[in-house]
């Protein structure tokens, strides 16, 4: 285990000992408010009950999100209405799922449609991930063997969209999307499954797993709610600028008030 130091600690503060988890697939579920507080912030409305799982929806309410450890098998699941030639579309993921992956997913529904065509695969082949087709199936797998993304499809021409991550020991988790999922959400989601950055848990909530590495860290709570607050912040100032772009005044060009004059 390596150990590292913050610099510019406050007065006052106490650092608190956090982990540095790589490869993220395998860091465990953390802390759901990363995804809530974000959707949140970009205008989701939360209609979670006291002591219930956790249920947002989209501005426009067409979205559902819902996060409920108490059932089995548990986790995560967001549902979409169809909309014009969109059909509805559902994405499923265990309970132990990093909730920086979740929120590769997430964050992109707050945000408008890219103009390129989505190609689910390239971040994965970015990162070195080792792609093969299998007939009708298409499959990545990280090079450490211990995450993968397939594409299932039927003699019926029926699809589904498989990704997770398992360790030696057995723990890790699985997600499901459905043949409709949006493709632009599915490279959101592979982006983030993808991504060589560790992602942070507090002590205590590090996975016994003998195919993870941890670097330890010592963070004020300071820096801790700093960062928090420049995520929120990003997704409010995203959302400010959408609402504005949408409900601004439309102008249109007007022709001079006195027209063009002919020279005789």
């Amino acid at each position: 285990m390596r150990k590292k130091q913050w610099q510019g600690w406050g007065p006052g503060e106490q650092p608190e000992q956090h982990y540095l988890i790589e490869p993220r697939a395998l860091a465990g579920g953390g802390d759901i408010r990363h995804v809530s507080a974000f959707l949140r912030a970009s205008g989701w409305r939360d209609k979670s009950k006291r002591n219930g799982p956790l249920i947002m929806e989209s501005p426009d309410r067409a979205v559902l999100l819902s996060y409920d450890p108490h059932v089995l098998p548990g986790g995560w699941t967001v549902r979409s209405a169809a909309r014009g030639d969109q059909a509805e579309w559902w994405a499923v993921l265990g309970r132990q799922t990093p909730v920086e992956i979740v929120a590769g997913l997430t964050d992109a529904l707050t945000r408008p449609r890219s103009a390129h065509a989505p190609d689910v695969w390239a971040p994965l082949e970015e990162q070195h991930w080792r792609t093969r087709p299998e007939g009708r199936n298409y499959t990545a797998t990280s090079p450490d063997g211990m995450a993968w993304m397939h594409f299932c499809q039927d003699p019926h021409g029926d699809a589904v969209w498989w990704s997770g991550a398992k360790d030696q020991q057995g723990n890790g988790w699985t997600a499901q999307f459905s043949p409709s999922t949006p493709m632009h959400f599915m490279q959101a989601f592979s982006a983030a499954l993808a991504s060589p950055e560790p992602v942070m848990r507090p002590c205590g909530r590090v996975p016994r797993s003998g195919q993870i590495r941890t670097t330890s860290v010592s963070v004020l709570p300071s820096q801790l709610i700093a960062w928090q607050h420049a995520r929120i912040a990003t997704a409010r100032a995203a959302t400010w600028a959408r609402n504005w772009n949408a409900n601004r005044p439309r102008t249109t060009p007007r022709a001079h008030a006195g027209g063009a004059r002919t020279r005789r």
